[in-house]
Formats: structure tokens, C-alpha cells, sequence
């Protein structure tokens, strides 16, 4: 099923728009990284081609995916997006992910591209709820989740088997409308 390319968001550092083919090299250059892609349970690329397909298939094909542009340098540093929330079917809740290059790491840009991307969600997509999960040692993330004002749900024990076939469990959070307008 192939998605609309979403709209662009700006913020005040970043500048969020839809992927294209020509994004495999800036991809590759931080999903290639040990330290990123684990952490959200997939495996590092291998090559840039891989990174074109994940771009082809994911990114364009089947999730609603933003790449992240810092500003100050143009530079590609992560992407951020949605994607159908498999424990909530049918309920129009989405599950939000994201992942950024290390260099970026610690500067509050994830926070604010998740906070634009929040927004989106309610007030464009009109979603009832936005869920998210991390690894429970992730604690970067989890930071990154509570600042944007998720409600913790619990752990969700061995439910999550990663790329290289490890079970572990998820920290589970969500976010229903009503809760977001009230924290706006």
C-alpha cells in the first residue's frame, strides 16, 4: 500500500519532510551504527542499497515517515514516524518510533521533532491515541517519551523478538487526544 508522502514540519532546529530515494546514502551514514538501530530492535545497515530498500519498502511504502533535517546544516539526521499499532488494531491508535543519528544525540531534537510530530498526529491525522514502546534500558527514549507527556502502561514481558532473534520485553506508554489537549 503506498502511503501519501507526508506534509513538511518545520520546527525551530528541524525541518521534517517525506523521504526520497536520494536519502539512501544520508540513512545509511547514521543507521549503519551499532549504537542506533538496536536500541529500537532492528540491525544495523549493511549498505547503502539496504537502506535504499528499507527507504522503498518502509519509509514510502508502508509506515507515515518524516526524514529529519537539522537546519543549521542540512544535513539528514534521523527519521521519525508512524506506524499501525499491531497491539490496538482497529482502534485508529498509531504507534510512534523514531530514530537519529548518535552525533545528535543529548541536544533535545528528538523531543522536539516528536512533540511536531504529536501535534500532527492529533490535530492533522486526527488519531485517537498515539502509543509507544522502547526497550526498558533505553533510557534515552524513555526520557524522550516522558517530556512529551506519554502515560506509562507497564512492561510488556517477552513480546518483542528483535533482528538478531533475542525476546525482550516493552516498556509500553500512550497518549489519547484528550490527555495531549489538556497538557497543550
Amino acid at each position: 500500500m503506498n502511503q501519501k508522502k507526508p506534509e513538511t514540519i518545520e520546527t525551530e532546529r528541524l525541518l521534517l519532510r517525506g523521504f526520497t530515494l536520494d536519502d539512501a546514502a544520508d540513512v545509511y551514514a547514521y543507521a549503519k551504527n551499532p549504537n542506533v538501530g538496536p536500541h529500537g530492535g532492528w540491525k544495523p545497515h549493511e549498505n547503502i542499497e539496504e537502506s535504499r530498500k528499507i527507504i522503498e519498502d518502509l519509509f514510502l511504502g508502508k509506515y507515515h515517515i518524516w526524514a529529519m533535517v537539522d537546519k543549521g546544516t542540512g544535513t539528514l539526521i534521523g527519521s521519525i514516524g508512524y506506524e499501525e499499532d499491531t497491539k490496538r488494531p482497529e482502534t485508529g491508535c498509531m504507534e510512534l518510533g523514531y530514530a537519529m543519528a548518535e552525533d545528535f544525540w543529548g541536544k533535545g531534537l528528538m523531543t522536539e521533532a516528536a512533540r511536531a510530530v504529536i501535534r500532527y498526529g492529533f490535530e492533522t491525522m486526527e488519531l485517537p491515541m498515539i502509543s509507544i514502546y522502547h526497550n526498558p534500558v533505553n533510557h534515552r527514549s524513555k526520557r524522550v517519551i516522558e517530556k512529551c507527556g506519554f502515560h506509562f502502561e507497564g512492561i510488556l514481558r517477552r513480546a518483542n523478538r528483535i533482528y538478531n532473534g533475542v525476546i525482550r520485553d516493552m516498556a509500553c506508554y500512550s497518549l489519547t487526544k484528550e490527555e495531549w489537549r489538556k497538557g497543550v
